[in-house]
């Protein structure tokens, strides 16, 4: 029996949400197609009928893990300072959750080496992120607000990678909050 259509793009998200979580737990070359399909609750015949190559899968989760960082942070939840949502990324809960991380930090050295559709979806997200903490600083002419952006864009990612490295948990600890305390002290 055939799926409908709606349950064909289910399965799809599903896999994509699945994929997301898999790379970044375990990086994208180290994920196969069978376990992604396996924690999926499908079997690996069925891939190909949902996408092209594993690339495709790829962009599409990096692409959708942004898309979630990017509400997170322009969530209307709290309508945020920069504070809270500096804060919010550089937490444990964010340093321990696979699911919920942020591709760029867990990714990054392998989204470096990936094709270029993939790369362009991250670079688009490296922008949305940059545009959400330079609206974050209205009180700076827009060229100053988006080069601080850039500054404390790469602080977080970079704090955040280095905190999921380190084998010491005080450290990681401390990498999450002295990067916070730089970012937000200039």
């Amino acid at each position: 029996m055939r799926k409908s259509r709606q349950e064909a793009a289910e399965t799809r998200e599903r896999i994509v949400k699945v994929a997301a979580r898999e790379f970044n737990e375990s990086g994208i070359q180290s994920t196969g197609l069978t376990e992604i399909m396996a924690a999926a609750g499908l079997t690996h015949g069925g891939f190909y009928k949902h996408f092209s190559s594993k690339d495709q899968l790829v962009a599409e989760a990096v692409e959708a893990a942004l898309e979630r960082i990017a509400d997170s942070m322009q969530s209307p939840k709290a309508n945020r300072s920069l504070e809270e949502t500096v804060g919010e990324y550089l937490s444990k809960k964010h340093r321990d959750n696979s699911e919920e991380a942020c591709p760029l930090a867990s990714l990054g050295s392998e989204l470096r080496l990936a094709d270029q559709a993939t790369r362009q979806i991250a670079s688009k997200g490296v922008e949305q992120v940059i545009t959400i903490i330079a609206s974050h600083l209205p009180e700076l002419p827009p060229k100053e607000a988006k080069a601080r952006a850039h500054a404390i864009v790469a602080a977080m990612v970079g704090g955040m990678m280095l905190s999921r490295i380190v084998s010491d948990p005080k450290l990681s600890d401390s990498l999450l909050r002295d990067t916070k305390a730089f970012v937000l002290k200039h």
